[in-house]
């Protein structure tokens, strides 16, 4: 298979899982950047996640609603920090995004994913990615570490769309 056949193949999986997802009513995340402002006359301006779009989440992959893929990153949700209680630092910068999140212009409540790394389909050779090309086909690998605990995007995409379409339990 050439390499533009297995990208068109790819990109029809990824809008006909469009297509299922957005049918469903599925409801998709937020997805943002994380910036820190610049200072504004000797003032430090507080951190904020400006959006970028909105995704739905499948394990290691968000799908965008325009058939772009990006691994995902970290994922917060767009509610008041509430005070601090210097717990532990992990717990202070998990407040830190909350609030960042709340300072964005999002829902609230709404499930903010960022940090994420965008996935060429036409450049499947980066090996930290994880979707990649096997022998000419598409495969997502869960951990990077373990390329062989992998699985074919089109069983991947299945499964994934399949679970937020119809969870168990309905």
């Amino acid at each position: 298979m050439s390499d533009d056949a297995v990208v068109g193949a790819i990109r029809e999986l990824l809008a006909r899982a469009v297509e299922r997802l957005d049918a469903a009513g599925v409801p998709d995340e937020a997805l943002a950047t994380f910036t820190t402002p610049k200072r504004v006359l000797l003032v430090q301006r507080k951190p904020v996640m400006l959006p970028v779009g909105r995704v739905w989440p499948l394990g290691v992959l968000l799908l965008g609603r325009d058939g772009s893929l990006r691994a995902t990153g970290k994922i917060t949700r767009a509610v008041p920090a509430g005070y601090p209680g210097y717990q532990s630092p992990g717990v202070e910068v998990r407040r830190g995004y909350r609030a960042a999140a709340h300072a964005g212009r999002f829902a609230e409540g709404d499930t903010v994913n960022f940090d994420t790394e965008p996935i060429d389909v036409e450049a499947l050779s980066d090996s930290s990615s994880p979707l990649y090309l096997d022998g000419g086909r598409a495969r997502v690998r869960w951990n990077p570490t373990h390329p062989a605990q992998s699985v074919a995007l089109d069983s991947y995409l299945a499964d994934r769309v399949g679970l937020l379409v119809d969870p168990p339990g309905n």
